[in-house]
């Protein structure tokens, strides 16, 4: 498994926690920071989950956004816990980081909910990661 997929196995547990406990992501984090601190051996992963974490905190509404605007009839509230945290790593991979493919980024994202969500989870996600991606390109 490469760095940057651990990295986002990491930040997807992050997210996931935040989520399921309801408690605000920057908590989550900087929780997820300390115990980072404690462990140099795993610092290649933490550090693009940091960046993934971080981005997804600042561009959370615009993410949200996204996902309520191209997933088509289904809101944030009903979709999968794991679903939702799969595609705000997607979406700003997709969308705001520019080192990844596009391809790459809906990849991991289908490869995770194939291994963590529902049997229907991946091939929404990778239609709704592919349209945000083909609109980008476009526009």
């Amino acid at each position: 498994m490469s760095a940057r997929t651990k990295a986002r196995k990491r930040a997807l547990d992050v997210l996931y926690g935040a989520d399921l406990r309801q408690i605000p992501l920057n908590q989550a984090l900087a929780t997820e920071a300390e115990r980072a601190a404690s462990e140099p051996q795993r610092e290649a992963s933490w550090l693009y989950a940091r960046e993934i974490l971080d981005g997804v905190i600042d561009n959370g509404d615009e993410i949200d956004e996204l996902i309520e605007t191209y997933s088509q009839g289904w809101t944030l509230a009903r979709m999968p816990v794991v679903d939702r945290a799969i595609l705000r790593i997607g979406i700003w991979e997709v969308v705001f980081n520019d080192e990844v493919p596009d391809g790459v980024a809906i990849s991991e994202a289908v490869e995770a909910a194939t291994v963590l969500s529902t049997e229907d989870s991946a091939g929404f996600i990778n239609g709704l990661l592919a349209k945000i991606a083909q609109t980008k390109s476009a526009g």
